[in-house]
């Protein structure tokens, strides 16, 4: 009885720690847990829905990729970002969907893990990720400095949503 009892509570144990244990930092499971924290997030919601969301060339969406360098590029993962009820709303986050971006609409953003890490932390924004050249993005460049401020909130997520230092599945 004792030993039934001793597994059953090993067996509990290791359920437990998988279901509390974080996905990799950028992984499609964290890029769909970006998504949900975007539409908590006003300074995305609101800011980007006056004129950002609306430089989409009739598509009806912007895409926004990310990855980090030390895991490469084939790791990327993105959110698609609509205009709904007068928001700028994250409608997907996940694997790559769209395989080809429009450089004037959409933005692929990357970064070693440490610099996302420290964004996340607050420790400072996407312009002083690149002043220190460890943040990069590709992209309408005028457009992204007119919402700068928006993505300060964005770079944020790192810090917010969990997620681990191993590598994301390619």
């Amino acid at each position: 009885m004792q030993k039934h009892l001793v597994t059953l509570f090993a067996l509990g144990l290791s359920v437990g720690a998988t279901a509390t244990q974080a996905t990799p930092l950028m992984s499609a499971d964290w890029a769909a847990q970006a998504c949900q924290q975007w539409n908590k997030t006003p300074a995305l919601t609101d800011e980007l829905a006056a004129s950002w969301i609306k430089n989409d060339g009739g598509r009806g969406y912007k895409i926004v990729q990310m990855y980090r360098t030390d895991c490469g590029p084939a790791t990327k993962v993105e959110i698609k970002i609509q205009p709904q009820n007068g928001k700028a709303m994250c409608t997907y986050g996940g694997k790559v969907q769209t395989a080809s971006l429009s450089d004037s609409k959409d933005y692929v953003m990357y970064a070693p893990t440490k610099t996302w890490k420290e964004m996340g932390a607050g420790e400072y924004g996407p312009k002083g990720g690149m002043f220190f050249h460890s943040f990069r993005f590709d992209g309408p460049s005028a457009e992204a400095m007119g919402v700068m401020g928006a993505f300060e909130a964005f770079v944020l997520f790192p810090g917010k949503i969990p997620g681990e230092d191993a590598c994301p599945a390619k």
